[in-house]
């Protein structure tokens, strides 16, 4: 017997196998629209949508409920060309020097470079941050487990969120990313995890023919 308060379930009312096959397979249709986007329009977003978007990320599963993530939402000038010149310095070296040439090759195709100018262009700009410290309440100090796995659901929660909004995203992780801590005024101990970028696509926004190839069923599960 369970020895801890709890409530009655909510929120999981019986559907029918069709009308579940029906949901799954219109929010799979969703998601499938959902393209990483490197050419933004500076058309503003409501900050009404991005709450939102940043509550359905804090309702991501985490361990023993810590929610051990932090979200700063970077509005001013001065800190998004802070930040696109720190990310595109590490990025300079990273294509220069750091990149073995195999991930250079996988690159490629996608057509990435060192330009990093949608991080002043795009109007939603998101560090992530894992926290190693927290808990449950404000002003909790305890260890947090599962920081990556816990974080890596949120942010996968929030990509889904500004998507259903009808924003487009990229996951933007220069290497290191330590200059993201102190531009956004974050603790030791909250270690940035991803740069969301995130707003409504230019209009002569193009995708990488090779990021449509996505792997089939059979190549990415198995019943066993």
């Amino acid at each position: 017997m369970r020895d801890h308060p709890a409530v009655p379930l909510t929120g999981y009312d019986a559907i029918d196998p069709a009308a579940a096959l029906a949901a799954v397979t219109a929010f799979r249709a969703t998601m499938a629209r959902r393209r990483t986007v490197r050419d933004f329009s500076d058309r503003p977003v409501p900050r009404a949508v991005v709450e939102q978007a940043l509550l359905t990320a804090g309702s991501a599963p985490s361990g023993a409920n810590h929610q051990p993530w932090f979200f700063s939402v970077i509005d001013s000038p001065d800190a998004r060309a802070r930040i696109r010149a720190a990310a595109e310095a590490e990025e300079r070296e990273f294509y220069a020097d750091k990149a073995p040439q195999e991930w250079l090759d996988a690159l490629a195709p996608l057509g990435t470079d060192p330009d990093k100018g949608f991080l002043e262009v795009a109007p939603v700009l998101i560090a992530i941050f894992g926290q190693k410290r927290g808990g449950p309440k404000p002003g909790d100090h305890k260890k947090n487990y599962y920081v990556t796995e816990s974080v890596g659901i949120a942010a996968g929660l929030l990509i889904a969120a500004l998507h259903q909004a009808g924003l487009a995203t990229l996951t933007h992780t220069p290497a290191p990313m330590s200059f993201l801590a102190d531009i956004c005024g974050r603790p030791v101990g909250d270690k940035p995890f991803l740069l969301l970028v995130a707003g409504h696509p230019a209009a002569d926004a193009t995708v990488p023919v090779a990021a449509l190839d996505k792997k089939p069923l059979d190549a990415i599960a198995a019943w066993i």
